[in-house]
């Protein structure tokens, strides 16, 4: 480990081998950091913090606080969970579960620029981008390979699916199917998010259905309900056509609408 001089670490956290932390960072007891990772200077990680291998923390992020919650009690154990190879850029602040063993997850491979926040309970996948000054509240649930740009606020509780993207400044209230391009305030989807899908390499065909799809959910005049009754009796076994269809009958909060 290469641990610098004036960083305070308790003796009841657990550093595996290859770890680094920069100067006056403070890592708490109850904590577990993988192979791999940087903690560069001014960190705080607290306790509860479980954290993979290969991440890179910066500057002055802050992991693992106490809810900003008025039901939170101090004596309650809850954690945040971080997979592996995570870029947590300047200033970014995560904070634990709001009950008893509930955690704050976030997956792998994800890139969180700088002052960001993800809040109590919040469900974070893979693969995600996450750029400066953008809020997530608590409990909602990002899926895999969103890109979420800067000075975003999401609602809590909402849900986001794969490979959505959110444009600049939206104001997210509503779930946001996958495959969607989200932009304004209240947020509505103004299109499918193609240049995501075909950099990912989502066949003309796939993307035929997926948009095949939303013509029947947003542009029939059907409500949604009825035009998910529809999609199911076409019976297009396609994964992403069963994915739209999963998604907004899992809906709470109800899907947002299109421009």
């Amino acid at each position: 480990m290469n641990i610098h001089p004036t960083a305070i670490i308790d003796k009841n956290a657990e550093l595996d081998e290859n770890v680094t932390v920069g100067p006056f960072s403070i890592i708490e007891g109850d904590v577990k950091i993988g192979s791999g990772t940087i903690i560069e200077s001014c960190v705080r990680i607290h306790s509860g913090t479980r954290m993979g291998k290969n991440n890179h923390v910066f500057h002055s992020a802050t992991i693992g606080g106490i809810p900003q919650d008025l039901g939170f009690k101090p004596e309650i154990k809850s954690f945040v969970e971080i997979g592996d190879s995570n870029i947590i850029r300047e200033g970014f602040v995560f904070h634990k579960g709001s009950k008893e063993g509930n955690s704050t997850k976030i997956g792998n491979h994800n890139y969180l620029m700088g002052n960001g926040h993800l809040a109590h309970d919040v469900q974070f996948g893979d693969h995600n981008i996450m750029v400066q000054n953008t809020i997530i509240a608590g409990h909602v649930k990002i899926s895999n390979r969103v890109f979420i740009s800067g000075l975003v606020g999401v609602h809590q509780f909402c849900h986001v699916g794969d490979y959505a993207m959110l444009a600049g400044c939206a104001k997210i209230v509503k779930d946001v199917p996958p495959f969607t391009l989200i932009d304004g305030n209240p947020a509505t989807i103004i299109g499918l998010n193609s240049v995501a899908l075909k950099r990912s390499g989502f066949s003309a065909e796939s993307r035929e259905k997926i948009k095949h799809a939303y013509k029947i959910i947003y542009h029939s005049g059907m409500n949604v309900s009825t035009a998910l009754k529809k999609l199911k009796e076409e019976n297009d076994p396609d994964e992403n056509v069963q994915k739209i269809i999963k998604f907004i009958e899992g809906s709470d909060r109800g899907i947002t609408d299109h421009r």
